[in-house]
């Protein structure tokens, strides 16, 4: 990703500002493809189902948080507007750090702009295999989120460098998966709020419930979340979010085991407990 580049004039028109909702894919929403990290994480990422399977590994950045992927949801949303509109679409968008910054709630400090340079640089270096086809196709082999990320400048005349824009190149494989499948689904306005377990459990619930709640096993969500510690832990965590009810639209519920296996005696490992999954909707006409 190159720093360097300075552009005299409106070489390009921005996409930016959004001005609709956010959407999001919803293959993304559903299975974990990022990091449940503010920090730096560099160990390779797994997950596999009898129909799905994901691989993640990182380069020495690390690989693509729950933060980073804020720059994919903005990206999604800016193209899923431009179709709802009968636009043309190409893989390259163009738009400002300031919208991107309005959309998400992050104040435009300079700290800011150093973690989105580092964001772009963990979405262009983190490489991804799924059997997950996108587009009616599938794929082999790895690939990173996007193809192309610059940080386009202008110079003062003093010549000081002054962010004018960020070039973004979006892959061929989330690229299909908007404009031919359409399984795009709106985020609630406080998603940018929330921690990453929250923001995953939101993801999952958003992706999953339809207008009645579904019921999953603790250690499927578990691993549906991309959380990686301890089921214990998880378990803990889950209750307090549960307890707190800060998951916008949907309440969870850790229910008995014998409620998810469909046996009347429960079973003696109690990693085996199930969560209930409601829609708030249906609790308020309760």
């Amino acid at each position: 990703m190159s720093q360097d580049v300075a552009i005299q004039g409106d070489l390009f028109a921005f996409d930016s500002p959004l001005l609709t909702e956010v959407r999001g894919e919803r293959s993304l929403m559903a299975f974990p493809f990022f990091a449940l990290s503010k920090t730096k994480w560099t160990k390779p990422l797994e997950y596999k189902t009898e129909s799905v399977s994901i691989e993640i590994v990182c380069t020495p950045k690390g690989v693509a948080t729950i933060y980073d992927k804020e720059v994919l949801l903005y990206v999604a949303s800016l193209m899923v507007a431009k179709l709802d509109a009968g636009e043309q679409v190409s893989q390259d968008f163009y738009f400002t750090a300031h919208d991107l910054f309005r959309v998400t709630g992050v104040s435009g400090s300079a700290r800011s702009y150093s973690r989105l340079s580092d964001a772009l640089e963990r979405l262009q270096g983190t490489q991804i295999k799924t059997n997950i086809e996108a587009g009616g196709e599938g794929q082999s082999g790895f690939f990173s989120w996007l193809s192309d990320a610059q940080l386009h400048y202008t110079k003062t005349a003093k010549g000081d460098k002054r962010l004018k824009a960020i070039k973004v190149r979006l892959c061929d494989w989330l690229y299909r998966a908007i404009l031919r499948d359409r399984r795009v689904l709106d985020y609630d306005p406080t998603y940018f709020q929330l921690g990453p377990i929250e923001r995953r459990l939101y993801e999952v619930a958003r992706s999953a419930c339809g207008h009645e709640p579904i019921e999953v096993e603790l250690e499927e969500l578990r691993l549906q979340t991309g959380y990686q510690s301890s089921l214990k832990h998880f378990r803990y965590e889950l209750k307090r979010i549960a307890d707190e009810g800060i998951v916008p639209g949907f309440s969870f519920e850790l229910v008995d085991s014998a409620a998810t296996s469909g046996t009347s005696r429960p079973r003696r490992n109690a990693g085996a407990a199930g969560v209930k999954i409601t829609p708030r909707t249906l609790l308020q006409h309760a």
